[in-house]
């Protein structure tokens, strides 16, 4: 029997919901998406919780309109921001000799007691990167196999408490309930990787409105994460104050002429900051200056992080971007040059049945990377929020009951072309883009340990 999921991402300038139906086999089918303005938000953290509930509600109606479905648990993204990574070990004894799932819970559970996590501090992902058998290093999957000992090298993301907790106020007061919560990096890892990439290592970075998260993805599970708060909607402002022009129309310049590659020598008329009658014109050389002098220094940065990362030699498949700011035209070349000459490709969601033309945008990334998850596309084992161990040949558990009414279409809107003019109008010129532990747990993990 197939089980409904409803996804919620969180993005740093919009909110996506999306519901999907999962069959016993894991195979998806979307069935409804909504879309939102984010507020209430701040580079991808809760500012406003009333705000940020208003949006969410939004979306999430929006979603199960379309579907016609009604469902009252979601699992959530949640944003790099104020997320604290450390690795950890554990060991224990096999007595039976076979290692059996209560085995490698055991060891996982012992790896996350053993690692100094601050009180303030909640784990978001416990996620083993290297199983060893009796010595035997980089073990795929351990289950069924004979060993005297089991040990395990794990990535444990953290996130502040009232981060999380405001998170889930805020998807609480839209009248759903949190189910489960991911990064939004590793959903994005989930949705634009393939298992060519997963093998070799690779860096996935999501850029965003207000954001960037990079995830060095190696060894079938995430080594590495790190948070940047800029995105493309810094890239306005730069413009807004280079061409001293309102906010609104330097978004516009943005959308219309943003891009990396050769400038050009044309001249567009925009209005002046404090009185929009009056106009001046501004050479498209200046743009491209202005944008590509955010977009390498925010490429310098996401660099610096690889290489600080200390997994640069494990990224055999080279830099995934994604999200929307990964749309800008020559983003590829530029981070190719800035990367040091690593493979670069620009990624979008993986396709599955029902996916919208709209969410075949990198800026849906996470959002598909959600719904992936609910279907056990993630690392082999994992601990999640829930402090529950979970592994990819798990029984789903039930969902909320659903109520099925009849799904209406959805129009796709044609694109409209508009022809360009020498003295160039940014009315009528055409976009070339879319849119852009309490203490008995610790106890108890400690007595497993001596048996």
């Amino acid at each position: 029997m197939s089980r409904t999921v409803l996804a919620i991402d969180i993005g740093s300038t919009k909110i996506c919901a999306i519901t999907a139906e999962i069959a016993n086999d894991n195979s998806i089918s979307i069935t409804g998406a909504g879309t939102t303005k984010a507020q209430g938000l701040k580079k991808g953290s809760i500012t406003n919780i009333e705000l940020a509930s208003r949006s969410i509600r939004t979306a999430v109606e929006d979603a199960k309109r379309v579907s016609g479905s009604s469902i009252t648990s979601a699992i959530v993204s949640m944003s790099g921001a104020y997320t604290k990574s450390l690795n950890s070990n554990g060991i224990v004894n096999i007595q039976s000799k076979e290692i059996s799932l209560d085995e490698i819970k055991r060891v996982m559970h012992t790896s996350l007691y053993n690692a100094n996590i601050p009180n303030e501090y909640e784990v978001l992902h416990a996620l083993p990167y290297n199983f060893k058998v009796d010595d035997q290093d980089y073990i795929e999957d351990p289950l069924g196999m004979n060993a005297s000992r089991l040990e395990v090298e794990t990535h444990i993301i953290t996130t502040q408490k009232s981060n999380l907790n405001n998170l889930k106020k805020a998807v609480k007061g839209a009248g759903i309930d949190v189910e489960n919560v991911v990064l939004n990096s590793y959903a994005s890892a989930i949705a634009t990787l393939n298992e060519d990439e997963k093998e070799l290592g690779a860096a996935v970075i999501d850029m965003g409105g207000n954001t960037s998260n990079i995830a060095i993805y190696s060894g079938n599970s995430i080594r590495y994460n790190e948070y940047l708060g800029v995105g493309s909607n810094h890239v306005t402002s730069d413009l807004s104050m280079a061409l001293h022009t309102p906010l609104n129309v330097a978004d516009k310049v943005k959308l219309t002429y943003g891009s990396l590659l050769t400038p050009s020598n044309e001249l567009i008329e925009l209005p002046i900051i404090g009185d929009e009658n009056t106009t001046h014109e501004v050479s498209l050389e200046v743009v491209h200056n202005v944008i590509f002098a955010r977009v390498e220094e925010t490429l310098m940065i996401l660099a610096q992080f690889i290489e600080n990362s200390g997994l640069k030699e494990q990224i055999g498949a080279g830099i995934v971007l994604t999200g929307g700011f990964s749309k800008m035209d020559g983003i590829r070349d530029l981070a190719i040059a800035t990367f040091g000459s690593m493979p670069v490709r620009l990624a979008k969601p993986l396709e599955m049945n029902g996916l919208f033309d709209s969410l075949r945008d990198p800026e849906y990334s996470s959002a598909v990377g959600l719904i992936m998850y609910s279907a056990c596309a993630y690392t082999p084992y994992e601990i999640d929020v829930n402090k529950r161990v979970r592994h990819t040949n798990e029984t789903p558990t039930a969902q909320s009951n659903v109520d099925f009414i009849s799904t209406p279409d959805i129009p796709i809107a044609p694109s409209e072309e508009v022809p360009q003019a020498k003295m160039l109008n940014l009315e009528e010129k055409k976009e070339t883009k879319s849119d852009e532990a309490n203490s008995f747990n610790k106890f108890w993990n400690w007595a497993t340990q001596l048996f």
